[in-house]
């Protein structure tokens, strides 16, 4: 996926991954009960700080904290901006 936008430093955009719409056991969960998902793909990487590059890449599916980033709409379509340092792992 390519997206027209450049994060600037140590920020990455991040497409969230869907929320889970069922339970383990098959049970449909409502809309207002759905968590925010803290997983997501990397489509967009800045260059990192002059003594801090970046560590994550294009196509790295990441864990990151539940409230963490700022929702942008582009084209459309929902993704998270953050600093690399928001990243708690990648998987």
């Amino acid at each position: 996926m390519s997206v027209n936008v450049k994060p600037i430093a140590d920020r990455v955009l991040i497409e969230p991954s869907a929320a889970e719409t069922t339970t383990a056991s098959g049970l449909i969960i409502p809309d207002t009960a759905k968590e925010k998902p803290q997983r997501g793909t990397i489509v967009a990487v800045g260059t990192g700080k002059k003594d801090e590059p970046m560590t994550v890449k294009n196509g790295d599916t990441v864990l990151y904290g539940k409230y963490a980033g700022t929702e942008i709409t582009i084209d459309g379509k929902e993704y998270l901006i953050m600093r690399e340092s928001d990243i708690f792992a990648i998987l």
